[in-house]
This record gives C-alpha cells, structure tokens and sequence, in this order.
C-alpha cells in the first residue's frame, strides 16, 4: 500500500484535517534556524509529545546528544499530543515530515501499512540487528514489530502491577509480608479489605482489577495470537478474564461503584491520584505512580507486586505498551535520526544510556540497562520500582495487537468491557459483541480496499 492509497482510505478525514494547516504553518526551516546551536552540522528534526517537566528531560538528553559528537543537531519540537498525528500525517503527505518521531499513540500497523514509515531493518547494520535481537528484552521487539519488520525502538516501556498498603492489610489482619499468590486469594483479600459507612456506600475499594486487555494474558489470553500471527478474541481464556472483573465488580455492586469513583480522578498525577488518598488498599497501575508518589506522598508506606496469575494461569503475564522512536519514510536525515535513537534507546553503550532511562523513570531496553550502576541506584533509591523492573523480562507479555485497525479493537475492547462491568451484557456477549464487531470492521475495510 503507497501513499496514494493512503490518501484514498483517510481522504474524508483530511477534508476536515486541512482546516487546521494553518495551525502548523510557521515553516519548519524556520523555526529550525531559530533554534540552531550548530549551524555547520546535519540538522535532524525531532518531534515528540512530551510537556512540561517531561519536556525538560527530552531537552536535556537531546543536549546531551548534541555534546557528545560534532556531525548531527538534533533540534527537538515538542508537539501537542491532542493534533501530534495530524501534524504527522500533514507533514509526511505534504514532503515535510521529522527526521524522527517519539510516540506512544497506537500507529505502528497504520502507519506501516501506509508506507509512511522506514522499517529500522533498513538502516541497522547486521551487528547492530543481531545486538537488539539477543539482548533486548521480548516484549521490547515484540512491540514494534510489524509483519516481520521492526518499524519501533522503544525507549521506555510501559507495564503494570499492584500498588498496595501494608498498613491496610495488618488493620484487616492480612500480612503485608506475605502477599497472595494467586488471583483467588488476591480476590479474598480485597473482600476483606472493602470498607463501607453506615449506609452501605462504598468508603474503600480493597482490591480494583486491571482493564481486559491486562489481566486477560494471567488467564492464558490476550487479543492476539502471536504463534499464528492473527487476532485471537473468542478463546475462553478470555472470556474467563473479563467473567472475573464482571464477578468482582458485581461482588461490589454496579451502581456502588460508579458512585464512588464519581468524584476520584484515577487520571491524575499529582497527588490527587485516589490510592494516595486511601481509596483504594490495593489497586493495578503503571510503574510511572512510583515518581509520583515519591513526589507527591514521600511520607505513605506503601509496596508493589507482579499482578498474581489465577490458578492454572500464566505466570508473568500482562500487558505492555509504551514510548518508541518511528522513522517517516520521506524523512531527509534517516542516519542522524538512527545516530540519535541509538544513543538514547542504549541500543549503543547501554551503561551510558542508562542515566536516560532514570531521568524519565522509564522501564530499560535491554538486561544490560538495568543491572548497569546507574540503573541499580535508581532502584535503590526507588525500591518498588524493582517490582517492574524484575516483571519487564517476561516471556508472557502481550502487546498491542499489530493490526492495521489497532486504535479500533483497542476502543471496542473497552467498550465491551465498560458495558460487561456496568452489568448491561453478560461477559459471553461481550465476547461475542467483540468477535461481531470487528468483523464488520474487516468488512468495511474490505469494501474500502484495505486487505488485513
């Protein structure tokens, strides 16, 4: 598939997009010679959607790599996220596209299925393959894969496990010191755990399961069959992972549920975030809340554990997505751009990369980030971030699954899981709902002339 194909299949969409060229229209040279520091070297264009703090770190690794040799200047722009695809699509049909891109959007397949991306098999030398193929983690290649081809150098992953507090668990006679070791006993656990006033409202929430996509691989599932490379959605595994958060949930009550959550913000980033307030005595997130809560609540005694499998279940499952540099197929500078994203991602000298990786509180790239001294002073100072670090090598985590109609499973999944945890579909026809779903997707996509 080219790009004139690509302007057929999205050509309604762009209609509307070009309303807001004029958002990007200061010109990219010039906006480039404004911040040029190097003027004699190759400039290398460089978008990402990181803001405030977050964009103080970029900033500095990009001068970090900008000191460290004489040929490239990376010249970063910081994008915002809510029109970063827009921008990306704009620039990459119109021929002024970045050198590279830093994303964590859904939009490896798409993108690569519209030939607007260079697979890094092209600019990697064969000893640089064989060295990201031996020692990056799994789920590290298997993340920006797409049909046999790495289109994705992840530089930070994104996985989940179980914040708990341990005073919690001592008050309702449970051992911090011994956390359950299945999904059953964590389930008891919680029920022990809830607290209600007088009325029966819902006061604390003891255990909150993650979202399908995430607890569906502890069960034996996930929504695609890597082994035989298609989308794998009415299996029973699955249908058992989201049967446990319909039964949780009920065990709750639907309506109690939505009426204590009304005024949390699960969302938030400071310290508004419900488990640092005590809603929750044991509730599933990612591995940035460790910054947040060394920030925001350095004084709350608190653990973190590898989401425990069900019996009979996978053991180090879960589910991975998170940050990783694309290269545009029309980008002018592809060699700087690969130069950069070597250093940053510790694909070269990965002890000196490691330093990165703790800037932004981001899981590493390969075993050998993570037991360099930089890195094993971070999870010193940091103790329960050890939890992610040591879960990350996993064999049993999943990912998006690569498909071109990524972002539209990734929203019907939450739809049916929504309608499944609202009690308004049994957790058989959320699964039915899905496999339906999706495959009138494949048929309108066929009748567009998209072949998945």
């Amino acid at each position: 598939m080219n790009l004139k194909t690509n302007l057929k299949s999205v050509g309604i969409a762009l209609c509307s997009l070009c309303l807001l060229v004029v958002l990007f229209s200061p010109g990219r040279t010039t906006r480039e010679l404004a911040q040029r520091k190097y003027p004699n070297r190759i400039p290398v264009t460089f978008w990402h959607m990181w803001s405030a703090e977050w964009k103080d770190v970029v900033d500095k690794i990009v001068d970090r790599y900008n000191r460290s040799q004489d040929k490239y200047e990376v010249i970063a722009l910081s994008v915002p996220g809510t029109s970063a695809d827009t921008k990306f699509l704009l620039g990459t049909i119109g021929g002024d596209p970045p050198d590279v891109m830093a994303q964590w959007n859904q939009v490896i397949p798409t993108w690569a299925d519209n030939d607007m991306l260079t697979p890094f098999d092209e600019v990697m030398t064969s000893e640089e393959k064989a060295r990201y193929t031996k020692e990056a983690y799994p789920v590290v290649q298997r993340i920006g894969a797409y049909k046999g081809k790495t289109y994705g150098i992840p530089i930070g992953i994104n996985l989940s496990a179980i914040y708990y507090l341990p005073n919690d668990f001592r008050q309702a006679g449970l051992d911090p010191d011994h956390f359950p070791k299945t999904l059953e006993l964590l389930s008891a656990a919680g029920e022990r755990l809830n607290r209600r006033d007088r009325n029966g409202n819902l006061t604390r929430v003891g255990f909150f399961p993650g979202l399908w996509q995430e607890m569906a691989p502890l069960f034996g599932g996930g929504f695609y069959d890597f082994g035989r490379e298609h989308v794998s959605l009415d299996t029973r595994a699955n249908l058992r992972a989201i049967e446990f958060l319909a039964a949780s949930r009920k065990r709750l009550g639907y309506d109690q549920v939505v009426r204590f959550q009304a005024g949390l913000d699960s969302q938030s980033f400071s310290g508004g975030w419900p488990f640092i307030g005590g809603a929750y005595s044991a509730v599933v997130d990612g591995q940035w809340r460790v910054e947040q809560l060394a920030k925001y609540a350095p004084k709350l005694e608190y653990r973190t554990a590898l989401i425990p499998a069900p019996s009979g279940g996978v053991v180090g499952g879960g589910f991975c997505n998170g940050n990783f540099m694309v290269l545009p197929k029309t980008a002018r500078h592809k060699r700087g751009a690969w130069d950069f994203i070597k250093f940053w991602s510790g694909i070269d000298k990965p002890e000196r990369a490691a330093e990165f990786y703790t800037m932004g509180g981001w899981l590493p790239l390969s075993p050998r980030i993570a037991d360099s001294p930089i890195y094993r002073a971070y999870i010193k100072k940091f103790p329960q971030f050890k939890t992610f670090v040591d879960g990350i090598g996993s064999k049993n985590l999943q990912v998006p699954p690569p498909v071109p109609y990524q972002v539209f499973l990734d929203d019907l999944v939450k739809k049916e899981q929504d309608l499944a945890l609202r009690g308004d579909i049994s957790p058989t026809d959320a699964v039915r709902s899905l496999v339906d779903g999706v495959a009138n997707e494949l048929h309108r996509r066929k009748e567009l002339g998209n072949h998945d």
